[in-house]
């Protein structure tokens, strides 16, 4: 029988999966990884049926896309994963390769009891304006001019955002760079930025327990994370000026516009991708591992787990509210894995 353990580093920093095998069992191989949260709640439902499948466990400490990167390039863990896309020069330097596993979406997540959820209207504008410090309240003319139907409080907005390294950052700073010029000005993208306002948490289960916890807040993490807790989000308007909700079907539509074919390392943007039905804050989490590892069955064992997720796993990543990969971009991937 298989026991299933979520524990937290010592250092603080993130959740680690521990997929044991009972004491009369046989040990079974083991793998380790590091890096997004993003991928997180995916990762560790693929774990653990991998496990239950294969007897090999997956050890992921989810401590944030950079804390991840850094400990690939260390050679301290078998696999990272980073929602920033490493750029080829970079991974050419390094010996390392990248390939997508997941497709979801950063999502600005409230909690403003007047609000229903999914009802309110944002746009990017409006989102860097609150996350810059120009929109202090949530009933300031640019949210009620977009929210006429509904009710919104007298009440400062308490922004919250990610204090560590984060892939899911650098997606949320860059879209807000691609819709706002101040915002690309005065802020800019990376995996850490300086926050004009708010309050920082790690990882994005510190942000979601921050706004859960935090009366007339806003804060941005991924969907899984939303709708695991039951929480409140916001509509985002698209590039097509529609507003859409968070969904698979919103990610796929993003991840469909996507030129996988033509991008060297799989190094692509989906972020305000065009398209009606599009979601502005689409993003796939990558796998970064070594072309040259120096043990070669640890590299084979990871490659066969994740070719397992991309072959069975995919309907997991849905249920979860993840786009799954498109079949032509398993191919590519599988295809990288060979030369």
């Amino acid at each position: 029988m298989f026991q299933l353990s979520r524990m937290m580093l010592a250092s603080g920093l993130g959740i680690a999966l521990n997929l044991s095998l009972s004491a009369s069992a046989v040990a079974a191989q083991e793998v380790t990884g590091a890096g997004s949260t993003f991928i997180y709640p995916v990762l560790f439902k693929w774990a653990t049926d991998y496990d239950q499948k294969t007897g090999v466990k997956v050890n992921y400490q989810s401590v944030g896309s950079g804390a991840g990167v850094a400990q690939i390039k260390d050679g301290a863990v078998d696999f990272g994963a980073t929602d920033m896309p490493i750029h080829s020069a970079e991974l050419e330097k390094l010996g390392l390769q990248q390939f997508p596993s997941v497709i979801g979406g950063v999502v600005p997540v409230i909690n403003v009891a007047s609000i229903k959820t999914g009802t309110l209207k944002l746009t990017g504008s409006v989102l860097a304006g609150i996350y810059l410090g120009n929109i202090k309240k949530w009933n300031d003319p640019a949210l009620t001019a977009l929210n006429t139907d509904l009710k919104l409080p007298d009440s400062a907005i308490n922004v919250v955002y990610r204090s560590d390294d984060s892939g899911t950052t650098f997606n949320w700073a860059s879209y807000l760079s691609t819709v706002s010029a101040e915002w690309k000005g005065k802020v800019g993208a990376g995996t850490s930025v300086k926050w004009p306002v708010g309050i920082g948490s790690k990882g994005s289960e510190g942000v979601a327990s921050y706004v859960k916890k935090m009366p007339n807040s806003i804060g941005y993490v991924e969907f899984a994370y939303i709708k695991q807790q039951g929480m409140n989000f916001g509509l985002l308007q698209n590039a097509a000026g529609k507003f859409v909700a968070p969904s698979t079907e919103s990610f796929q539509a993003a991840a469909a516009t996507a030129d996988w074919k033509n991008a060297k390392d799989f190094d692509v943007s989906m972020l305000n991708a065009p398209g009606e039905n599009a979601y502005p804050v689409t993003a796939a989490t990558f796998i970064v591992m070594y072309k040259q590892p120096k043990n070669p069955n640890q590299q084979k064992t990871v490659q066969d787990f994740f070719r397992w997720t991309l072959e069975s796993g995919q309907e997991q990543a849905r249920a979860l509210d993840f786009a799954p990969i498109p079949s032509d971009l398993k191919t590519q991937i599988e295809a990288s894995w060979r030369q």
